[in-house]
């Protein structure tokens, strides 16, 4: 789904903040948007830091000859007395500490309603137009690419736009079109390497290529005039020192006033994206806003000739693709981190200057016209009864086949009333049995095996943020040294952590680690913060089971009642876990009285900080917000005899290569000597727990079930929390299944195709390839349904199909 952002910081500076900051939220479904409003406070040294930033920048990239575009009418001055002795390692340091700065004052607290807001009503699976628009256009200059709202939303771009803006005016719609017309300008190549550029543009597909090689003012101006062009570009030297500017050749610059009308011809006769990859292009984007062009695609700063020419390769193939034009240049500019070693900042570069006021062209809608007719009209064959150029032409390159004796012409069988009703009959009947065997719990394992694959192949997921996990390794553990310590940590390394969490103040530390013994008596100040009934502190217990554990894991003695979650896992009979047990009422006799589970408990306090608190149906479902957490039946998708005790939910890991990256992660080591940005704990749901394979903690997933691949605890804790977070925050879709009738129907669906199938293309060559194809369909469907969340009966369709199939063709041999 794609989203706008428009938010506009308004008349504010540095030193005086931001008193009106606003945010409007323009959903694809609605054409009226949300609006939401917030502040940001002064931050004068973000602007002495980045000033600081571009110097290094320049003089660095000056030292080691690496700026693309370089002529000695354009140069940059920097202060030497200001600058010197710049290395790679102290420029580094500074773009952490800019970077650090930046989120730190985007995640100042007059800021966070509108934070919340977007984040509540966006989801990283979004594609996200992000404009800002301010009225002092340094603040526009800043990289705001570094936000990590952009890391929590990956298909997200940022665009920058002046605070003003309305749609350029149209000349008459072009009459002719089927490529897309690039009008491309290599200007003065002075000390650098051009043909790289030049060979990318002519491998562009059906694109109509005009270049311009060092043309003079009076070409370029005449060519500006021609009608049809899509898009301009420009690679050579440029600048916005005073006034952005361009090099055509050795002895001629141009602003963009003195192509003032040229250009605004251009873009009323459809010019909608302009490229200028080139040194320091934001003063050529501010120049082309006031002439009302859609897109801008420019360098902020002086750019490496390799780093233009990857940038242009990679945006070029992606945009060309398919993708949108925010996406080619995410994925353009991200894959330019593979040179960061080299030139610090690559991924800094890249900006696009926008019109809000403009959709974004594609290469398809440019590509889909002809004679004036859309690409939904090309599909549709015709436009008001009229062929279109392509069908006649079709037409006339048909030639009328010969007379085909008859023994060899495809047969079809038309069924009779006859046939179409033991078509039916069969169909039901084969159903039944499948159904049948089904419920016998036979199928049971195929069926979770395909449904873990279809888990493995779903599209990869970003982390959560939300979440911070803190990992005990065996070097953590053998760290704290030889004092007395029972478990994983002592009691001593124990309060040293939660010292520090706490300080940093996150919404709720999990313990994931067992601690059945009390304090030392030596530490009262840890006894202490445990009882405390403030404290964020969740520890979890065991309850006890006849068969596996009948003794159990009692909780620390002094952790109250209402900050325990137990820490019972359900495991299939394969040893997989699939399941999530949010809550169950406990054994009596048990060691471990807790209510919810250990996960839920840290969910339900992240939660009631954002005034969302837990509710139950009248079914004794789970309910938090809108979001209903619906009880496993006996019965439910392919599990057909489940110990449904409690209040289980399947579990909808967070898809991932390695479920390990479920969340950021640091080590305990990490935290203790404080080598942790502080704000990656604030406001987060912190678990804590141990991850060496010594420790016995290891559960296998639908992902991996080797003792290479089974995963710790602590992440499937963070799996859990994750999956509540996210559906009720981000309506990310809780596994669901259809109720019985309903998987009825969809088998005996495909026991019908399988008989049409057979009954229609009955000979065996055919049959094959028909049932491949039915095969093949019936798996895409079952795949499309689980992204979304279902889970749909697939091993029992195939079966129902196959056998279906199989016996009309028997009885239809033998008829």
């Amino acid at each position: 789904m794609s989203q706008l952002v428009v938010l506009n910081l308004g008349k504010g500076d540095w030193y005086q903040g931001f008193g009106t900051v606003i945010a409007q939220l323009w959903e694809s479904h609605s054409p009226i948007p949300m609006q939401f409003m917030g502040s940001l406070p002064a931050a004068p040294e973000l602007d002495d830091l980045y000033q600081r930033w571009q110097r290094l920048y320049q003089v660095l990239y000056e030292h080691l000859g690496w700026r693309r575009y370089r002529d000695i009418h354009f140069q940059i001055e920097v202060d030497e007395d200001d600058v010197t002795n710049v290395s790679k390692d102290e420029f580094t340091e500074v773009c952490q500490d800019l970077k650090i700065h930046i989120n730190n004052w985007l995640n100042a607290e007059q800021f966070r309603n509108i934070d919340r807001q977007l984040r509540t009503r966006l989801i990283p699976t979004d594609e996200i137009r992000l404009i800002v628009t301010a009225e002092d256009k340094k603040l526009l200059q800043f990289p705001w690419c570094l936000w990590h709202f952009l890391e929590d939303y990956p298909n997200a771009e940022i665009a920058l736009s002046p605070p003003e803006f309305t749609r350029s005016i149209k000349a008459a719609p072009k009459s002719t079109k089927g490529q897309v017309k690039i009008l491309a300008i290599l200007g003065d190549r002075k000390g650098i390497d051009l043909d790289k550029d030049q060979s990318l543009l002519k491998q562009l597909p059906n694109a109509e290529l005009k270049l311009l090689v060092e043309p003079t003012p009076q070409e370029l101006n005449l060519q500006l005039w021609e009608p049809g062009w899509d898009i301009l570009f420009f690679a050579g030297h440029s600048t916005s020192e005073q006034k952005g500017q361009i090099k055509l050749n050795s002895t001629d610059s141009l602003t963009i006033e003195q192509l003032k009308y040229g250009l605004k011809k251009a873009i009323a006769h459809g010019l909608k994206l302009a490229i200028f990859n080139s040194c320091d292009g934001l003063g050529l984007a501010w120049d082309l806003a006031d002439l009302h062009i859609p897109q801008v695609i420019v360098m902020r700063e002086s750019v490496p000739d390799l780093v233009a020419q990857e940038f242009l390769k990679h945006f070029l193939t992606v945009f060309s693709g398919g993708q949108s034009l925010y996406t080619a240049v995410r994925e353009a500019r991200e894959k330019l981190q593979a040179l960061e070693q080299q030139f610090p900042c690559a991924t800094w570069l890249p900006v696009i200057c926008t019109n809000p006021a403009e959709v974004p062209p594609t290469w398809e809608e440019w590509c889909g016209e002809v004679a004036g007719i859309s690409v939904s009209d090309r599909d549709n064959n015709q436009v008001q009864g009229v062929p279109l150029p392509s069908q006649v032409e079709e037409q006339s390159l048909v030639q009328q086949p010969q007379s085909i004796p008859s023994k060899l012409r495809r047969p079809f069988l038309k069924p009779n009333w006859h046939q179409l009703r033991s078509l039916i009959l069969s169909s039901i009947v084969i159903t039944s049995l499948v159904v049948g065997v089904r419920s016998l719990g036979i199928l049971q394992p195929l069926e979770l095996w395909a449904f873990d694959q279809f888990l493995r192949l779903r599209p990869e997921e970003a982390p959560d943020r939300r979440i911070l996990v803190i990992t005990v390794s065996e070097a953590d553990i053998q760290a704290q040294g030889q004092e007395e310590r029972r478990g994983s940590l002592s009691d001593k390394t124990l309060l040293q952590l939660l010292q520090k969490l706490e300080s940093y103040q996150p919404r709720a530390i999990g313990l994931d680690i067992y601690r059945d013994f009390p304090v030392s008596s030596n530490y009262p100040d840890l006894a202490a913060r445990l009882r405390h009934s403030t404290s964020p502190l969740i520890a979890l217990c065991k309850s006890r089971d006849a068969e596996d554990d009948p003794a159990g894991v009692p909780p620390p003695p002094e952790i109250p009642e209402s900050r325990l979650g137990f820490n019972d896992f359900v495991e299939d009979d394969d040893g997989v876990l699939r399941r999530h047990l949010l809550f169950m009422t406990p054994d009596p006799a048990s060691p471990c009285r807790a209510n919810y589970a250990f996960s839920t408990q840290l969910a339900f306090r992240y939660l009631e900080a954002r005034g969302i608190p837990a509710e139950f149906t009248p079914e004794g479902n789970l309910k938090l917000a809108h979001t209903i957490f619906r009880r496993l039946k006996k019965r439910t998708g392919g599990y057909q005899n489940l110990d449904a005790g409690g209040n289980q939910v399947l579990l909808n890991y967070r898809s991932n290569r390695s479920l390990k990256k479920i969340a950021p992660q640091v080590t305990l080591t990490q935290v203790l000597s404080d080598r942790i940005d502080p704000n990656a704990i604030k406001d987060r749901v912190i678990l804590i727990g141990v991850t060496t394979p010594s420790s016995g903690d290891l559960w296998s997933t639908p992902y991996g079930t080797g003792p290479s691949e089974k995963i710790p605890g602590v992440f499937i804790q963070a799996q859990m929390v994750s999956q509540i977070l996210s559906a009720v925050l981000d309506q990310r879709p809780l596994l669901w299944v259809w109720p019985g009738w309903g998987e009825v129907l969809w088998i005996w669906g495909w026991s019908v195709a399988g008989s049409i199938l057979t009954l229609v293309f009955y000979r065996p060559t055919h049959l094959g390839l028909t049932g491949t194809a039915a095969l093949g369909t019936l798996s895409g469907l079952c795949f499309i349904i689980c992204t979304q969340g279902g889970w749909v009966p697939i091993v029992p369709s195939m079966l129902a199909l196959v056998i279906t199939g199989a016996t009309v063709a028997y009885l239809t041999s033998k008829a």
